[in-house]
């Protein structure tokens, strides 16, 4: 199980054939790579699985090459979202390969200089070995359409690296002229950004060029469709699977979870929650912090035990407006009442003032 959905095999994928499986999302949320925390939020599982759906329906006939089945009714037929009555929680899939990545630790994370070399940390050779050419990719592709405040994109470049014309960083939200695309670590303990040689090496067979070019074509979508429901659509991320020679887009694709949305400038997306964490338990996202930087110091690669602070539960207040931000938004997104949900500039009004 992931920290937000539930995974079930219906057929396991070999070396030569893809499998089958679903998705069942639920109420869970995570943040800062926490995990499962302490709360629910009512219906957000079904508003995931339904802007999923939607997406993924519009890539398949966009010519984009998905896992996506269908969506499972209470019956258990796999159907198209239009024949669904009411908002699904359960998405049926096809599966492909995830080898275990072993952590090889300290021993191999060092150069000859003796400067960390973190790709060195996991056996990648080994993963891609078991994987043959059917397997998840292990990266994250990810998309920027702006930089806000605070990006970790600021650090890793100058303005001028992504064709903005002043030479500082400046303090609001950059929108890009074009997209940006980078590539993530997806298994490792933390999330970590590479050169592209990196990601080269731990895409295996993949192309690197055709995960661009897959990122970018995902991204344009969202961007008209965000745009059609009167949302900026930001930044996101893909997950790829590879079999018989092709990309396919894994995973979900274009949620509140996955991405980063807003309506005039106010956030629509789970940021608001790590926006409320920041706020009102800064000693918890400061300990998140130290223990994901002291992990190496460690005899493993898991940072939680580290960590001597539990995030505090949510007011419930908080969690009915962001339950709205949810729904509201799965709503203006598909264009569907698919939820009894308030309008979303009344939901978007509530959860700016958290």
């Amino acid at each position: 199980m992931t920290s937000v959905k539930e995974f079930r095999v219906d057929r396991e994928p070999t070396d030569s054939d893809l499998g089958a499986g679903r998705f069942v999302f639920t109420d869970a949320y995570s943040v800062f790579d926490w995990g499962q925390m302490p709360d629910a939020i009512p219906e957000k599982g079904a508003s995931l699985c339904t802007m999923g759906a939607f997406n993924f329906e519009r890539l398949a006939a966009a010519g984009i090459p998905t896992h996506y089945e269908g969506v499972v009714t209470d019956d258990g037929e796999v159907v198209e979202l239009a024949d669904c009555e009411q908002p699904p929680t359960e998405m049926a899939i096809q599966l492909t390969q995830v080898p275990d990545l072993p952590y090889r630790g300290d021993d191999a994370n060092a150069d000859s200089d003796g400067d960390a070399a973190d790709t060195d940390a996991y056996d990648y050779d080994a993963y891609h070995d078991a994987a043959g050419e059917n397997f998840l990719i292990p990266l994250e592709i990810v998309f920027r359409n702006t930089v806000p405040v605070g990006s970790s994109l600021r650090k890793r470049g100058d303005p001028a690296d992504y064709g903005l014309d002043v030479d500082e960083w400046p303090d609001e939200k950059v929108a890009l002229p074009e997209p940006v695309v980078e590539f993530s670590t997806k298994y490792e303990e933390q999330d970590r950004y590479l050169t592209r040689d990196e990601a080269d090496t731990i895409a295996g067979a993949a192309a690197l060029d055709e995960l661009e070019s897959v990122a970018l074509s995902v991204n344009e979508l969202l961007n008209e469709q965000a745009a059609a429901a009167g949302f900026t659509h930001e930044d996101g991320k893909i997950e790829c699977l590879f079999y018989d020679g092709e990309v396919r887009v894994a995973d979900v694709v274009g949620t509140f979870d996955e991405n980063r949305f807003s309506v005039e400038g106010h956030q629509l997306s789970k940021e608001v929650i790590r926006q409320y964490y920041k706020r009102e338990q800064p000693a918890w996202v400061e300990a998140v912090a130290a223990a994901k930087e002291n992990v190496t110091d460690a005899d493993g690669a898991d940072w939680r035990p580290l960590c001597e602070i539990e995030p505090i539960t949510l007011p419930d207040t908080v969690l009915t407006a962001v339950a709205d931000m949810y729904t509201a938004g799965a709503n203006a997104y598909t264009g569907t009442e698919w939820f009894d949900a308030p309008s979303l500039d009344d939901a978007v009004d509530v959860v700016s003032d958290l």
